[in-house]
């Protein structure tokens, strides 16, 4: 299979202050912003050369996001691969014993499909994979 990288998450507590922080240091303006109610994030993207980076800030106290920075403080959160058939690739790592975070695709930013694959069994680092909806 062949990925590509299609962003990587970053966990921050504010993207109020965030987001002029990576303005500054990236040299370019945030072109989006979006909350995905099914993760409980509200997110912030840029955009170097080919690469998004996403801004992930908890909008619930007890959010995924608020967890995670609560364990680890804030940083890189995952890293999210593009994939041409999501459920396809869901279906080849299952068989090669990876244990996936979601059984089906859900809606996630920037109009994507995505599904999370479990940090225990990639070294450690949440992957994401993700399609887009046409």
């Amino acid at each position: 299979m062949d990925y590509k990288v299609e962003h990587i998450g970053i966990a921050v507590n504010d993207l109020a202050k965030s987001i002029p922080l990576f303005e500054q240091l990236l040299g370019s303006p945030c072109y989006k912003t979006e909350t995905v109610a099914s993760e409980d994030v509200n997110t912030a993207f840029f955009l170097q050369n080919n690469t998004k980076i996403e801004l992930l800030e908890s909008s619930q106290e007890n959010g995924v996001i608020a967890k995670f920075i609560e364990k680890k403080g804030e940083g890189m959160h995952h890293i999210a691969f593009e994939v041409p058939d999501i459920i396809a690739e869901m279906e080849r790592l299952k068989k090669l014993g990876f244990t996936l975070l979601n059984e089906s695709p859900k809606q996630g930013a920037d109009n994507k499909l995505v599904c999370f694959v479990h940090p225990k069994e990639t070294n450690g680092v949440l992957i994401e994979l993700c399609q887009s909806i046409e």
